[in-house]
């Protein structure tokens, strides 16, 4: 038997390290490689004041991976398009970032954005969520199982309300809105929700777009002496115009204000009259998830965060929760384990809330997770009601 020489055995010890070295290396940057998580957001167009907090949130939300070690190991790096809220765009997004290698995309831009881009996530089979859009017919105009909504629908937003109308025993009622698409169109859907419950409308006023003052709409409010008013319009203007109207006259009844008054901003442009105004949230400052959101975001940016900032927030966490049990970024298995997403917590959703999608759908927003919130002052104030049932 041939003996190896120790110069020999150091070489061949030599050389297998060399190989296991080479290996390891060959391995590292592989292994090393960020998850690409895209976004397709709104930095100058119409969709701006909403999709810019939206974005801030789920760039909290990376940046809270990444201090943890990512996912899986692996660092977040998101790539982020801006569409400007225009659909013919958005597809043209939803290509660049599915060949940059993204494996999910966030749509926070305008309901048409989000749905002109599931017809690229439904052909490249990539799966899409919004976290933010609230129209009903996301889910169901396509067919696309790559597309989730976690968003309140408006249907629930009505509902809510609606809930709690019924708990303070609201007979008759007046709505006024404005005349946009949206407003009108939430107006309508006010409608058939107080007419289904037998609630009697005494006034339906409209401030067309452009007024400068809501006097005789409300002055004919007042003659109809309802037990209180919904505020269905959803342009900032025309909204300011009633309250202030509303305040000048000295009207009591209850103000029910929609989502669009959950919005921040609001308070800036409305100072002083939505004092006693209740309104549809998602957001109740009072849960535990929503706590500990907003200590740690006020720390890393020095302002206090809201609703929005915790859809994109919630947004981001879903999708990394969904890759984690996927376990890698193949996207059939990532798919797969996004539409058995049951009982997240999130920091959106009322007390106990979580997010799920029920055997068969996409829309994860638990329909008894919004709020009602009143205005204390300039500032939103208590839940004063929880759940549309």
């Amino acid at each position: 038997m041939k003996i190896a020489s120790p110069r020999s055995s150091r070489m061949a010890g030599f050389a297998v390290r060399a190989a296991l070295a080479a290996a390891v290396l060959a391995m590292a940057p592989a292994m090393a490689q960020p998850i690409k998580i895209g976004i397709i957001t709104d930095k100058v167009g119409p969709a701006k004041p909403y999709a810019e907090p939206v974005t801030a949130g789920a760039v909290f939300a990376a940046k809270e991976l990444n201090a943890r070690g990512g996912i899986l190991g692996r660092q977040v790096e998101l790539l982020i398009e801006d569409d400007q809220a225009r659909p013919d765009i958005s597809a043209t997004a939803a290509r660049k970032l599915v060949e940059a290698g993204a494996t999910f995309i966030l749509s926070l831009s305008l309901t048409p954005s989000t749905q002109q881009v599931q017809t690229v996530t439904l052909e490249t089979k990539t799966p899409q969520l919004t976290p933010s859009n609230s129209g009903d017919t996301l889910t169901t105009q396509i067919d696309n199982p790559y597309f989730w909504q976690t968003g309140p629908l408006g249907s629930t937003q009505i509902a809510t309300l609606l809930a709690y109308a019924a708990n303070r025993n609201f007979k008759r009622v007046a709505l006024v809105g404005e005349n946009s698409d949206l407003g009108q169109l939430t107006n309508r859907s006010f409608k058939a929700g107080l007419e289904k419950s037998g609630v009697q409308i005494v006034a339906e006023e409209v401030v067309p777009r452009g007024s400068t003052t809501a006097d005789p709409r409300m002055q004919k409010v007042r003659a109809a002496k309802p037990d209180a008013i919904f505020l269905t319009g959803v342009t900032t203007p025309e909204n300011v115009l009633i309250l202030r109207s509303y305040r000048q006259l000295g009207l009591k009844m209850p103000v029910l204000g929609n989502f669009n008054l959950s919005v921040p901003q609001t308070a800036v442009v409305a100072k002083g009259l939505l004092d006693g105004v209740v309104f549809v949230d998602a957001f109740d400052p009072a849960k535990p998830e929503a706590r500990r959101f907003i200590e740690a975001y006020k720390k890393e940016n020095g302002v206090e965060p809201y609703n929005l900032n915790g859809y994109g927030y919630d947004g981001l966490m879903l999708v990394a929760d969904a890759i984690k049990r996927a376990g890698g970024t193949d996207k059939e298995k990532v798919r797969a384990a996004m539409q058995a997403t049951q009982g997240y917590a999130g920091v959106l959703g009322a007390v106990g809330s979580a997010y799920g999608f029920p055997a068969g759908k996409r829309t994860g927003f638990d329909r008894n997770g919004m709020v009602v919130r009143v205005y204390e002052g300039d500032k939103q104030g208590k839940v004063v009601f929880s759940g549309a049932q």
